[in-house]
């Protein structure tokens, strides 16, 4: 394998210039963080939103180039929209395992360790350098990884389709250790493909085009997770199936899970080996005005990360958003799972995504207005106590569903509220969102800028990723059960729940963890709001120095 050592970037327009750190920016952009049934994460907004801060090239105004047009490279342009669809059927299937498992009744403590398979899309900066800069030059630099990624996820797919079934209905219930282990990798693959396919996109297209892959990024990442997710669920649903795809009533949906998964495995092998075969990655460039890809070396990126990091203004903005959205965990993570708990239809649940997508599409851009100005985080800090009252008419949602749930279902008016409460809390999240992002594009160094932009947008995530895991770990503990109809037993711990069970009994919960925690989680997000806040708004004061990295860099 191969290291290069120089410094490239491509900005969304095709003009390129060399800069320190650039190649990261493309293969780590914010599409990460955790998928909840309740919430688009900010996995999800990157793609709409990358175009709204990227900043114009007043060079290309001055001296405008003829451009060659999508047609010439639609079949690259296709390619690429197809590897990014093979990226979000993992992802969507990891998203819809948790639904699965809830309907099995399994712990939240169990939920809390499976969300861990949510994490490596916020860590591939730790081995993204790797990526980058190890390779088989004759093979290619993107495909040395590609190919065998691709690969190794149709593999543990078609492995997966053989076991799964015995991993969800094994005895004494899940086997989720296994399940967290097999899907772990299943993202950890996902993200490291990601890696290469972001790189690969700016070589395959050309200056003029290349543009486009932004956009092949977010559609073909949202059409996978969807097929992955919302209509996978919607076709392993016997009741959906048989209310809307049948005339004869099963037991059983059009397809399974085991099904599914060998399905895109087969997929993924045959495609992998027909790109691997038929796809070169090192094509003469002259004629269709590409630039040699360039890279840093391994150990000067994660200097550099370091060197970030230690800049005061940075740790500070690094601690705060670690901690920003403690408050809101309960309802971006439990929420979902706990209308699966009340009897909604999981199907009907992952369906309700699918009015929202013209909505995800205009709210950045008619947020981007407000945040276009030099001080983006007052945005953010007014729409933090938004998202903490919806947080809370979440769990009032919550409370109110099982009083809505008839014989034949819950009725049309109870989704048109779930649907509307949704919409507010896609409000909310995005407009700290697209607030966040635009500070990042502003105070980030440019000598440094893409790997400076990796390195906030990972905080970010990572921020969203641990109070979501410990919101589910802690729903449990915090929940309180007694043992009715049995006489001197209890339900402190899943063995005394299944004696009281077997001695007539029934165990009741007295007090919910969730609501516990919605309340504990808005206390914390205001008590935030109003110590922190302040301090994240004056970041906006500081002067573009604070921000600035000093580092030597090579012309």
């Amino acid at each position: 394998m191969e290291n290069h050592n120089h410094d490239l970037i491509t900005y969304k327009n095709g003009r390129q210039r060399k800069q320190v750190g650039a190649s990261l920016h493309h293969s780590l952009s914010l599409k990460d963080g955790v998928m909840t049934p309740m919430s688009i994460s900010e996995t999800e907004i990157d793609g709409v939103t990358d175009n709204l801060i990227a900043g114009s090239d007043s060079e290309e105004k001055m001296h405008p180039k003829v451009r060659r047009g999508i047609r010439t490279e639609l079949w690259n342009v296709l390619l690429l929209l197809f590897l990014y669809v093979l990226q979000g059927i993992p992802l969507g299937l990891a998203g819809s395992i948790p639904l699965i498992l809830q309907s099995k009744n399994v712990s939240y403590r169990n939920q809390a360790v499976f969300s861990f398979v949510f994490w490596p899309f916020s860590l591939k900066l730790l081995w993204a350098p790797l990526v980058d800069a190890l390779y088989f030059t004759k093979f290619g630099r993107r495909k040395s990884w590609l190919v065998p990624t691709q690969y190794l996820l149709g593999l543990f797919m078609l492995y997966l389709s053989l076991r799964v079934d015995s991993l969800l209905q094994s005895k004494g219930g899940p086997n989720v250790v296994a399940l967290t282990t097999v899907f772990f990798m299943l993202a950890f693959l996902a993200a490291t493909q990601d890696i290469a396919v972001d790189g690969w996109a700016l070589t395959m297209l050309s200056r003029e085009n290349v543009g486009y892959a932004s956009t092949c990024n977010s559609v073909g990442q949202t059409a996978g997770y969807f097929l992955g997710n919302v209509l996978f669920l919607a076709l392993e649903s016997a009741d959906f199936c048989n209310k809307y795809l049948r005339t004869e009533p099963k037991e059983i949906g059009i397809v399974t899970l085991a099904d599914f998964l060998f399905f895109w495995g087969v997929v993924f092998l045959l495609s992998t080996t027909l790109v691997a075969i038929l796809k070169s990655e090192n094509e003469p460039s002259k004629d269709r005005g590409k630039d040699p890809e360039e890279t840093q070396g391994v150990l000067q990126t994660y200097k550099l990360l370091f060197t970030i990091v230690k800049m005061p203004a940075v740790f500070t903005f690094c601690l705060l958003l670690l901690t920003a959205k403690i408050g809101f965990s309960a309802a971006d993570a439990v929420t979902g799972l706990k209308l699966v708990e009340a009897g909604v239809p999981k199907a009907q649940l992952a369906l309700l995504a699918v009015p929202m997508v013209p909505l995800q599409i205009l709210l950045p851009v008619l947020i981007s207005k407000y945040t276009a100005g030099p001080r983006p985080l007052d945005v953010f800090y007014k729409a933090f106590p938004f998202r903490l009252m919806v947080g809370l008419g979440f769990a009032l949602l919550v409370a109110w569903t099982p009083s809505v749930r008839q014989e034949e279902g819950f009725p049309v008016y109870y989704y048109v509220v779930v649907l509307l409460s949704y919409a507010v809390h896609q409000l909310a999240l995005y407009s700290m969102y697209v607030a966040g992002m635009a500070f990042h594009a502003k105070v980030s160094d440019p000598l440094i800028g893409g790997t400076y932009m990796t390195l906030l947008n990972t905080v970010t995530n990572l921020g969203g990723n641990w109070p979501s895991t410990l919101a589910l770990w802690l729903v449990d503990p915090l929940t309180s059960k007694e043992c009715r109809g049995a006489v001197n037993q209890t339900c402190v711990s899943p063995e005394a729940a299944g004696l009281c069970v077997k001695e007539g009994g029934a165990c009741v919960t007295t007090l919910d963890g969730y609501y516990v925690e919605s309340v504990v989680c808005m206390l914390i997000g205001f008590a935030w709001w109003v110590w922190l806040g302040p301090k994240l708004k004056r970041l906006q004061d500081h002067s573009p120095a604070a921000w600035r990295c000093r580092v030597a860099v090579d012309d």
